[in-house]
């Protein structure tokens, strides 16, 4: 595959420190999704059924959470995602890596060989005889659009023993570059497996790059992706048919060129910016042709209404074949809104009765705030500049106002590096255009540190407090100050040829990496955390807010909030209207608000010492 060649076929690791400057991809250092996600997984945990699973145990991992569910799994190390291949049969796949559950690199990760990620089942009543013909069956593939396992890698599977309390090595594929997803089916048919409170488990072996010369280079690596889970009785060798039409990649965004832009902007071009069609990916799984209709609903979240619906018909599908079907659409975003919009588009598909119905249905948020992005949002690898010669080498990324305005931060996502060797300084820096590449440099911050965002996606926001005017197109990056890697956040699945550019030698080039940086400039009218005006940006909590978004009740986690008698939590919607308030709590009741976005505040003494924003979604 194209993608991972780039990413991690031509720079080898161990040459880097002493070869000439250049672009460099490696894996992550963290996984920010899981490492701010400490309090949700300890929930669901706690979720867990106390007595053993009947049969069938089936997981396609299609569920919005980024941890295992609990329903069917025992331990959270694995990473839900729907981002880390581009060849699943449905929409979900359980990653395996080299981060533990809170999203960091495992404390025995090394150049060797260590023990990482493992999947175990809950307990099941395999309570059955050899003649019940007990098989299990799953789906399993080999880098995807991450780091390729090595030779010495390895994904296993082993099984529990009740009675003997012991676990067996049955299965084991080695570190492959073979893309393909592969099907695996087991019978079991040992006396002693067939007991209840059976068990299984999927373990990977990884190790790091022997590279540890430049830690902020070293990252996540030796990827295994798994999909379909699947035990049951009554099963035979051939019984790798998945009766099943689904959705498969992820629905984007409905823009022809942005992620998410300015509401402001969008209304300037909207004609050549609004998309004509849906795109969806789904697949028939079956050996025989299915039927199937594709339906979308466009819904307008802050209003809290219908904006759009419609169904683009029924087709028939070829077995085992994917589709990537356009949509028509004829709608064009349009709120009542003057600052923000956001819309909630849903792709779903009508399959017969007999379907998992889990993965029939996709949701995209469309946001309008007050940044452009080009990425969606969650990174999978990490990019800078490296070697000999990178000091003073500068990165750009290239953006348009569609109208004057001011640019009042911007806002990069660095990944978390290994021993934290990037912490490094470099300047902050805006470029007007000389013909296609940065010009004269309009505005630069020197010796910024790199942060770790403490907000969504792991952005941090460095504000311009004097802001820069912008009209048409201009650059945002920095310039280094060191050989050090900065390792910022790249999302491989958005690829935007010809945005990006760095300088090297005197003399700007055009990325030749796939995918997109994660940095957004944000533009309108100067920064407020919130649009509750009494809450400052500096000494105020960023509070932990799940689920998000939410539909009936949101859980608080207060941090090392000094909590009183007298700590009040108040919501707010986007114009600061309170409409609720009560005495602290851990959990919210948000049943009464209308969809939209909200923010909340806790008050300790009637001052506001904590923060967050959440959206509320049916």
């Amino acid at each position: 595959m194209f993608k991972r060649i780039i990413l991690y076929g031509i720079f080898l690791g161990v040459f880097l420190i002493n070869t000439p400057a250049q672009e460099i991809i490696t894996g992550l250092q963290s996984n920010y999704r899981i490492t701010h996600s400490t309090e949700k997984r300890r929930e669901s945990k706690g979720l867990a059924s106390a007595d053993t699973l009947a049969l069938p145990f089936f997981d396609d991992f299609s569920g919005r959470s980024i941890f295992p569910d609990t329903r069917y799994w025992t331990d959270d190390y694995v990473f839900i995602n729907n981002t880390y291949s581009d060849r699943q049969i449905t929409a979900g796949i359980a990653t395996f890596d080299a981060l533990d559950s809170t999203g960091r690199l495992y404390s025995n990760a090394s150049s060797d060989v260590f023990e990482a990620d493992h999947l175990t089942s809950q307990p099941i009543n395999l309570n059955y005889t050899s003649s019940d013909n007990v098989w299990l069956s799953f789906l399993y593939q080999a880098g995807g659009l991450g780091d390729p396992p090595g030779a010495n890698d390895s994904l296993t599977l082993q099984f529990y023993a009740p009675l003997e309390q012991k676990w067996y090595s049955i299965w084991k594929a080695e570190g492959s570059l073979d893309q393909r997803f592969k099907t695996t089916i087991i019978q079991i048919n040992q006396d002693r497996f067939l007991q209840k409170g059976f068990q299984f488990r999927f373990v990977n072996y990884a190790n790091l790059s022997p590279n540890l010369v430049d830690p902020s280079i070293v990252g996540n690596c030796d990827i295994w992706n798994l999909d379909y889970v699947l035990l049951n009785k009554n099963r035979n060798a051939a019984d790798t048919v998945f009766a099943d039409v689904a959705m498969t990649l992820p629905v984007r965004s409905l823009l022809k060129s942005h992620e998410a832009m300015p509401w402001k902007q969008f209304l300037q071009v909207y004609l050549q910016e609004m998309g004509s069609s849906i795109l969806v990916h789904y697949r028939n799984n079956d050996t025989i042709t299915r039927n199937v209709t594709r339906n979308f609903e466009i819904w307008d979240v802050y209003k809290n209404s219908l904006a759009d619906a419609f169904s683009a018909g029924a087709t028939n599908i070829a077995p085992l074949t994917s589709v990537d079907y356009n949509a028509n659409l004829v709608y064009t975003f349009t709120s009542n809104n003057n600052d923000s919009a956001l819309f909630r588009i849903t792709s779903y598909l009508k399959t017969d009765n007999f379907d998992p119905k889990g993965n029939d249905t996709l949701i995209y948020y469309q946001v309008f705030k007050n940044y452009f992005a080009f990425d969606d949002g969650t990174s999978e690898a990490g990019y800078g500049i490296n070697g000999l010669g990178s000091r003073n080498a500068m990165v750009a990324y290239k953006f348009e106002s569609y109208m004057p305005d001011t640019l009042r931060a911007i806002q990069i996502c660095f990944n978390d590096s290994y021993q934290h060797a990037n912490l490094r300084a470099f300047d902050l820096a805006v470029w007007d255009d000389n013909n296609g590449i940065p010009g004269n440099m309009i505005y630069t911050r020197t010796n910024v540190m790199v942060e770790q965002g403490k907000v969504i996606n792991g952005f941090y926001s460095y504000s311009i407090p004097e802001g820069v005017p912008v009209n048409g197109v201009f650059y945002v990056g920095w310039r280094q100050t060191s050989e050090t890697f900065l390792n910022a956040g790249y999302d491989v699945n958005t690829p935007n040829a010809g945005r990006q550019l760095y300088w090297l030698n005197g003399q700007w080039s055009q990325s030749q990496v796939p995918g997109s940086i994660m940095i957004r400039p944000v533009v309108g009218s100067p920064l407020l955390v919130t649009s509750v005006h009494d809450i400052p940006v500096k000494n105020k909590s960023l509070l932990n807010i799940w689920p998000n978004p939410a539909s009936d009740y949101i859980n608080i986690d207060p941090g090392d909030l000094q909590l009183s008698q007298s700590s009040f939590i108040t919501i707010t919607d986007l114009n600061g209207h309170e409409l609720i308030r009560v005495l602290f709590n851990n959990k919210v009741d948000i049943s009464s608000l209308k969809d939209g976005m909200y923010f909340l505040v806790i008050n300790i003494n009637g001052s506001p010492n904590g923060y967050n924003r959440f959206i509320k979604s049916r």
